[in-house]
C-alpha cells in the first residue's frame, strides 16, 4: 500500500474488494456509513466530518428566513450569482489552486488571509486539501475519495464517508500529511493532539475562524444591503456547500468515458471540461488534471478563467509573488498550429 492509499480513513465497506475492484456500496449502506462517520458521540474524532455538515445545517434557517420574510427577485438573483460564480470562483482560488496545489505564492500572510476570507466560510481547509491530493494520485481508481464510478451518492456524501484522514497514522506519516497544510496558515495539531482529535487542524482554530468569518460577513452584508442581503448570500453559500460534491461526479463524466475530441486532452482519467463550471469558476477540470499545479486552467480562447484573472491581477498589485502558468506548455504540446498562427499574425501586423 502506497502512502497516498493509506492517509484517508477507509470506509467500513472498503475501497476495493478481494479482487482489487472498486466497491460500489448501495445507497442504504452509504447513508448508514455517513451517520456513523459524523457521530461525535460514538467517537469525538469524527468532529471534522460533523462540523462540515453542521455549517450547512446552521445556514438553513437563513434560507427559510430569506424565502419567508426577505424574498425579492433581485435578492434571488444575488443568491444565485453568489452561489454559482462568486463563492465557486473563490473555492477554485483558495481551496483548489492555492491550498491544495500551491500553484501560486502570496507575497505575505496578509494577502493570504484576505484571500482566505473573501467569501463566506463553508468548508474546513483540511476536508478539501488532503483528500484532493489523494484524488489526483488515485483518480477514478479504488481509494479515490469521490470516485464517480461508484455513483452519485458516493460522491455527494464523500465529505462524511471518505475525506477524513486516517486515525492510525504513525508520527512520521502524520508529519507528512501535515505538510500538505503547512503553507495555508491553518493551525495544526501536534501528533499527540492528533491522536486525541483525529485531525490535522486544531478544533479551536477551525471553530474560531469559522465564527469570526461568519460574524464579519453577516455584519458587513447587513450594513451594505440589510438583513435580506445577508440571508440571501448566506443561503447561496449553503447551496454551494451542499451541492459542490456533485461537481466531482459530473466533472468525471458520471463515471463514464465522456471525453470529446479537441476539448479533453488528458485521457488518463475520466475528467472532462464543462462550460458552466469552467466559465463560472475557472474549473476546466480536464485541463486541471493535465496540469494540476498551474494557476491557470483556461487554455483555449473561449475558456475564460475567473480564478486565474484574480490571481493574475493580484500579482500585478504585489499580492502574489509568483505563479505557475501551464498555458504555453499546453499550446506547444496540444495546439502548435495555434502558436504558429499567432506568430504569423504578429509578423504580418
Amino acid at each position: 500500500m502506497t502512502f497516498m492509499e493509506k492517509i484517508l480513513e477507509e470506509p467500513s465497506y472498503g475501497w476495493k474488494d478481494a479482487h482489487g475492484d472498486l466497491v460500489k456500496p448501495s445507497n442504504a449502506v452509504i447513508l448508514k456509513e455517513a451517520w456513523s462517520r459524523m457521530n461525535v458521540f460514538k467517537d469525538k474524532r469524527n468532529w471534522m466530518a460533523m462540523i462540515n455538515y453542521g455549517m450547512i445545517l446552521l445556514m438553513m434557517p437563513l434560507l427559510v428566513l430569506f424565502f419567508t420574510k426577505y424574498f425579492s427577485f433581485w435578492l434571488l438573483g444575488a443568491m444565485i450569482i453568489y452561489a454559482m460564480i462568486i463563492i465557486s470562483t473563490h473555492g477554485t482560488i483558495w481551496f483548489h489552486r492555492y491550498c491544495t496545489h500551491r500553484s501560486f505564492e502570496f507575497k505575505n500572510s496578509f494577502w493570504r488571509f484576505v484571500t482566505q476570507h473573501l467569501a463566506i466560510k463553508t468548508i474546513p481547509e483540511e476536508v478539501y486539501v488532503i483528500s484532493h491530493h489523494v484524488h489526483h494520485a488515485l483518480s477514478d481508481e479504488p481509494g479515490d475519495p469521490y470516485n464517480a464510478r461508484a455513483g452519485y451518492l458516493y460522491c455527494m456524501l464523500s465529505i462524511a464517508n471518505h475525506q477524513s484522514i486516517a486515525k492510525d497514522l504513525t508520527e512520521s506519516e502524520f508529519e507528512k500529511v501535515s505538510m500538505f497544510m503547512s503553507h495555508t496558515g491553518v493551525k495544526c495539531n501536534t501528533y499527540e493532539q492528533y491522536k486525541k482529535w483525529g485531525s490535522v487542524a486544531t478544533l479551536r482554530y477551525t471553530i474560531l475562524t469559522w465564527l469570526l468569518n461568519w460574524a464579519f460577513w453577516f455584519t458587513a452584508l447587513t450594513l451594505i444591503g440589510g438583513p435580506g442581503l445577508a440571508c440571501a448570500l448566506f443561503s447561496g453559500a449553503m447551496l454551494w456547500a451542499a451541492l459542490v460534491p456533485a461537481f466531482n461526479y459530473n466533472g468525471h463524466g458520471k463515471g463514464e468515458v465522456m471525453h470529446k475530441e479537441g476539448i479533453d486532452f488528458d485521457r488518463s482519467n475520466l475528467s472532462i471540461n464543462q462550460s458552466r463550471p469552467g466559465l463560472f469558476a475557472g474549473e476546466w477540470h480536464n485541463n486541471h488534471h493535465l496540469y494540476p499545479r498551474s494557476a491557470r486552467a483556461g487554455f483555449l480562447p473561449y475558456q475564460i478563467d475567473l480564478a486565474w484573472i484574480y490571481i493574475y491581477c493580484l500579482s500585478k498589485i504585489g499580492g502574489v509573488s509568483s505563479y505557475r502558468d501551464a498555458k504555453p506548455l499546453f499550446l506547444k504540446k496540444y495546439a502548435p498550429e495555434r502558436i504558429k498562427s499567432e506568430k504569423i499574425s504578429s509578423e504580418a501586423a
